[in-house]
């Protein structure tokens, strides 16, 4: 699977079940990405997607559900039990530091980092989308 996340410089994600931050332009870019393939998404995530075209698919258990090649974006999800799954990891960052209570616990470090790009948000004045695959 194709994991899709957003981080700040401490690899956190979340901070008391509230996501850290959203930016309209990284939804956008993510569509982009995803090019009208299946995007996977939580229940929590719908409402960052809400009135966008493309082909979600809501559910909680996405993690468990999604095929090899299926774009998963994570917001609210532990991805260590899936490690093994991920083929590739796209990661948001919003180039700051939020408080934080849940944190990516998989090593992307050891993964090879095949592309960045560098574009100014909406509510950031900087986020970098990096690209990772095994």
């Amino acid at each position: 699977m194709i994991v899709i996340l957003c981080l700040d410089d401490k690899k956190g994600m979340m901070f008391n079940n509230r996501r850290q931050s959203k930016d309209k332009f990284v939804i956008q870019d993510i569509l982009k990405l995803v090019d009208g393939k299946k995007l996977f998404i939580s229940s929590y995530s719908e409402s960052l997607f809400q009135g966008l075209e493309s082909k979600l698919i809501i559910d909680d258990n996405f993690l468990n559900n999604a095929a090899e090649e299926d774009y998963c974006f994570v917001e609210n999800n532990n991805l260590k039990d899936f490690s093994e799954k991920i083929e590739k990891i796209i990661v948001y960052k919003w180039n700051r530091i939020y408080p934080s209570d849940l944190k990516l616990e998989i090593t992307i470090q050891d993964w090879n980092l095949i592309g960045r790009f560098e574009f100014v948000g909406n509510s950031h004045d900087k986020i970098t989308r990096e690209v990772y695959v095994k």
